[in-house]
């Protein structure tokens, strides 16, 4: 017994030596992950909101007067590609910074256009009369007039339907079958009324005037003729349009003439209206563009029934087209636009982000369309992206814009000498616009080469020069020539007066050579 309370001592106390030794001997990992963590979340830096090129090592205001935003540590992964960066959650809920996810679907695309109302020319019917008369009665009075089927429209009175007539009379009292039938059709063809052709069967008496009834119900349009006219084969008496259903022409954009095609659904507006939708469908697209306007019409059809929509209304259409197939869409708020490159910031979790060049397809309304750059299910920021992408671009590994062409060091002017400054070897000139440089014409001073003589030059005097910018911001003349009073221009320099530039000194080894433009040349 005392062996093993012996044996179960010195295990207890060996546990509690052990116990003590790792509490005060080793350092604990705890530890080690929170000073991790301290460092991770200290600044690297604070920058301005507006201009990721000015930072400071500590807070403090913008030039701008905007609180300036710490930047923090990566964590130390290298793995990261160029141009990401890493805020801290605080400031990133402070950003207001959301996120959306790629989609894959089909992209709805409404094509919003103008419209004008019309007849629908499949029950638009025109009144022409076949015999030559003169109109007795006129029972429409106005364009416009609502008449049902049947209703007297014009009574005329024609010789040629009397004579008609009494033919067919003729050739009953003879009861010649033959004779019957062909008086018959002859008043049928000359659109005499199966109603008076009954009644002239019925009376044995021949009318006078033949009243012309309406073959439609609809409205009357293009009233040509009043009563008392004279009327003859060809002349149209009037219209008579159905508006239980009308068309619509819109007109389409060249560049959406693909999307659209018969059977799509359509929404209109009118404005005397508000609030009132007209569903329809497009009816027929016509095969060929207006070469004035360069837009495709396309013919929509419409109910109606209450008779709201009148021929010659001007409407707002919505076409609803679809694209055929599935595509990648992103919010359209998210893409940053700069003109010669398109921008999403990629949310890459763990408050990484990263700015990204993209290809943008369509665009309608809310959303975009990708054709390059992001896969399906990828996360972008939708809010306070154009912030990440500031301080993104500065280090990512894509030109954030091109870079502008150089201006040359040395261009030629013309200029008139206001003074000379002999002893500071400078001259006071009015020149002439400098294109390359974006100079407009003005007057300022220029130092002049210590190889001319600026004795030479005198108030008044005509210049054509070349000057030279200097690394130090200075500018210099180089090269003067003078324009006399006949306009030839002569070199000036340092070693003779001023001289013919096609006359060269025989002392001067160097040859001349003045092309039209007045630019010199030299040669050995």
């Amino acid at each position: 017994m005392k062996n093993a309370s012996t044996l179960v001592i010195g295990l207890i106390a060996g546990a509690v030596i052990t116990a003590l030794g790792y509490t005060f001997i080793m350092p604990p990992s705890n530890n080690d992950a929170s000073e991790n963590t301290a460092d991770a979340d200290q600044p690297l830096y604070w920058v301005a909101p507006m201009d990721p090129n000015y930072r400071r090592d500590e807070p403090g205001k913008s030039p701008m007067g905007m609180d300036l935003v710490p930047v923090y540590n990566e964590g130390g992964s290298n793995s990261d590609s160029p141009g990401t960066i890493k805020i801290h959650p605080n400031v990133e809920n402070n950003l207001g910074v959301r996120t959306a996810k790629v989609e894959k679907k089909v992209l709805h695309v409404p094509i919003r256009t103008v419209g004008y109302v019309r007849y629908n020319e499949d029950t638009l019917v025109q009144i022409h009369p076949r015999v030559e008369g003169w109109i007795d009665n006129l029972y429409v009075k106005a364009a416009g007039d609502y008449v049902k089927k049947g209703d007297p429209l014009y009574a005329l009175y024609s010789p040629e339907l009397v004579n008609a007539q009494e033919e067919y009379l003729l050739a009953r009292s003879r009861k010649n079958a033959n004779l019957i039938e062909a008086s018959t059709s002859r008043l049928t063809a000359l659109q005499m009324p199966a109603s008076a052709i009954k009644k002239l069967d019925q009376t044995g008496k021949v009318q006078h005037t033949i009243i012309f009834t309406a073959p439609q119900t609809g409205f009357v349009d293009n009233l040509n003729v009043r009563q008392g006219f004279y009327v003859k084969p060809g002349v149209t008496i009037l219209s008579i349009g159905a508006l239980d259903e009308v068309w619509v022409d819109a007109e389409i954009f060249e560049r959406q003439s693909n999307q659209i095609e018969v059977g799509l659904a359509v929404t209109m507006t009118l404005e005397y209206l508000p609030g009132k939708e007209w569903q329809g469908k497009v009816d027929y697209v016509y095969p060929t563009l207006d070469e004035k306007t360069r837009t495709l019409k396309a013919r929509l059809r419409f109910e109606n029934s209450d008779y709201f929509l009148k021929p010659n209304m001007f409407a707002q259409v919505t076409i609803h087209s679809d694209l055929d197939d599935e595509n990648l869409l992103v919010p359209t708020e998210a893409v940053i636009r700069t003109g010669t490159q398109d921008r999403v910031v990629l949310a890459l979790g763990e408050g990484r982000f990263k700015s990204i060049k993209v290809e943008v397809g369509n665009i309608a309304n809310e959303y975009t369309e990708i054709l390059a750059g992001l896969n399906n299910d990828d996360r972008i920021v939708t809010s306070a992206q154009f912030l990440l992408d500031s301080e993104s671009s500065i280090s990512s590994d894509f030109k954030r814009m091109e870079e502008p062409e150089e201006a040359p060091t040395t261009v030629w002017t013309t200029a008139t000498v206001n003074s000379v400054m002999v002893d500071h070897r400078m001259v006071n000139l009015d020149h002439a616009e400098i294109e390359d440089w974006g100079w407009p014409s003005m007057t300022m001073d220029f130092n002049v080469a210590d190889d001319i003589n600026i004795a030479q030059l005198t108030a008044g005097m005509s210049l054509h020069l070349q000057i030279r910018k200097l690394e130090a911001g200075d500018y210099l003349i180089t090269t003067i020539h003078v324009v006399d009073e006949d306009g030839n221009m002569m070199l000036m320099d340092g070693l003779h007066d001023v001289h013919d530039m096609n006359k060269p000194s025989e002392t001067d080894k160097t040859k001349t050579e003045v092309d039209h433009s007045g630019h010199g040349e030299q040669h050995q």
